[in-house]
């Protein structure tokens, strides 16, 4: 596990495992496209399997960003080397987290209720708001690793 904390590849002083978190959340709103293209081309199916597949990889994803920052310790630690405010970045980092959490939620009810939100008319709703969050959790995550690692 201490690869995790060998200097990442994105040539800031981040460590490895959050250049791989980043670049995957980064990646994950056009991976979403791409799945949601899948329903367009009515292609059932496999837009569903896709979409619990990323949402597996996403949890899989977090729970080894969770790790790495906890066995690191976390958001001070992280601060230490940034030139910005500190206020400003934790503030930043709680939106994200705001953002990430219902996120979160919101994509797994759609994956649980699947069903029920077809069979109401509901759930191009609930996938455009899926999105939505995927895309902002996306950019705020992109956010907070700027404000830690590059400025």
């Amino acid at each position: 596990m201490n690869y995790m904390f060998d200097l990442g590849f994105l040539g800031t002083r981040a460590p490895i495992f959050m250049d791989v978190v980043t670049l995957i959340v980064s990646l994950l709103p056009f991976l979403m496209m791409g799945i949601i293209s899948l329903a367009r081309a009515k292609k059932y199916k496999l837009h569903a399997l896709l979409q619990r597949l990323l949402f597996i990889v996403s949890v899989v994803v977090l729970t080894y960003f969770e790790t790495g920052v906890r066995m690191v310790g976390g958001f001070e630690t992280f601060m230490r080397g940034s030139g910005v405010e500190h206020n400003y970045a934790f503030i930043v980092l709680i939106i994200h987290i705001v953002i990430a959490s219902v996120t979160l939620i919101v994509w797994l009810l759609t994956l649980l209720m699947v069903k029920r939100l077809l069979r109401l008319n509901k759930h191009k709703i609930a996938g455009k708001l899926t999105f939505l969050g995927v895309t902002l959790t996306s950019v705020t995550g992109i956010w907070v690793y700027l404000l830690m690692f590059v400025y």
